[in-house]
């Protein structure tokens, strides 16, 4: 069987899939074995902002270790296309106010178009509250890949 090379995908469709995509995958440097969650995310200025609720396995990961690979794909059913994106990098907690409401706005405007309300039970939420609870004025844990220090992307030949 001769081995077959995924074709890399550029600059600009690395760009379009991380633009069109709201849902990836953050490996996380576990102590034994890594870990792994789904996460919605945004983008302001290139760089990708996650909300994440501040307890459970990722925050003692995020306190000990930063350092992470974020994956985004996109994909037919059958499998006859694909692409996906990972980026290595260093998860940051967002400290500047406007940055944070910024990220804060932008996510629950993309949750309200785009995601069930179930999606923000999975993240720490009650069942009645809606994608308003969202609010910078709330204790919400924002987080952005601050050090991309490498982006690989791979596609279906």
């Amino acid at each position: 069987m001769r081995l077959v090379k995924l074709p890399s995908m550029g600059k600009h469709e690395i760009d379009d899939l991380i633009k069109r995509q709201m849902i990836c995958r953050i490996a996380f440097r576990g102590s034994k074995y890594p870990y792994i969650a789904p996460f919605q995310y945004v983008t302001i200025g290139g760089t990708l902002y996650f909300h994440f609720t501040n307890y459970g396995r990722k925050m003692r990961m995020l306190g000990t270790d930063g350092n992470v690979c974020v994956e985004i794909e996109h994909y037919e059913p059958d499998m006859s296309k694909y692409r996906f994106v990972a980026l290595r990098g260093k998860l940051k907690v967002v400290t500047d106010s406007r940055e944070r409401a910024e990220a804060i706005n932008r996510l629950r405007s993309q949750g309200r178009r785009r995601l069930s309300m179930n999606f923000l039970v999975a993240h720490g939420f009650n069942k009645k509250e809606d994608w308003s609870s969202l609010d910078p004025q709330k204790r919400l844990v924002i987080v952005k890949l601050d050090e991309a220090a490498d982006r690989t992307g791979l596609k279906s030949p």
